[in-house]
C-alpha cells in the first residue's frame, strides 16, 4: 500500500478533506481528524479507532496494525504499516475511523439483520 492509495481511500469517504497537523497530512470530517499519514515516519499511517476496534485489528493483523506508543494508543490511535496493508484492509480500518467521528447526518444507515 502506498501513501498515495491511503490518501485516495481516505478522501473517498463522505465529506473527508485533507489538512495538516504537526507536519503530517491528516484527514478530517469537519474539524475532527480520523486518520493521518507519515507518523511516526513515511512508512506508516494512523487511524483513530476505539480501544475495542484497535484490539480486534491488532490481534487479527499484528503485522499491519499496532497501537500508537503512549497515551494516544491507549485511547485507540492505531498505526498502520503501509507496506503490509492491502486495499480491503485499509478501506475497512479507514471506514471504522471515519464512522467514529463523522456526524450522524453523514453516516449511512446500518443494514438490518433478519
Amino acid at each position: 500500500m502506498s501513501s498515495k492509495r491511503f490518501r485516495q481511500i481516505a478522501l473517498a469517504l463522505p465529506a473527508a478533506v485533507e489538512g495538516s497537523h504537526q507536519g503530517h497530512a491528516d484527514f478530517r470530517v469537519g474539524k475532527r481528524i480520523f486518520a493521518t499519514l507519515g507518523y511516526p515516519d513515511e512508512d506508516w499511517g494512523m487511524v483513530k479507532l476505539t480501544p475495542d476496534q484497535q484490539s480486534m485489528l491488532v490481534e487479527a493483523e499484528p503485522e499491519i496494525f499496532r497501537p500508537v506508543p503512549g497515551g494516544w494508543g491507549k485511547h485507540g490511535s492505531t498505526n498502520v504499516r503501509l507496506a503490509k496493508a492491502d486495499s480491503a484492509t485499509l478501506q475497512s480500518a479507514l471506514t471504522l475511523a471515519w464512522r467514529n467521528i463523522a456526524p450522524q447526518s453523514l453516516k449511512l444507515p446500518e443494514k438490518k439483520r433478519r
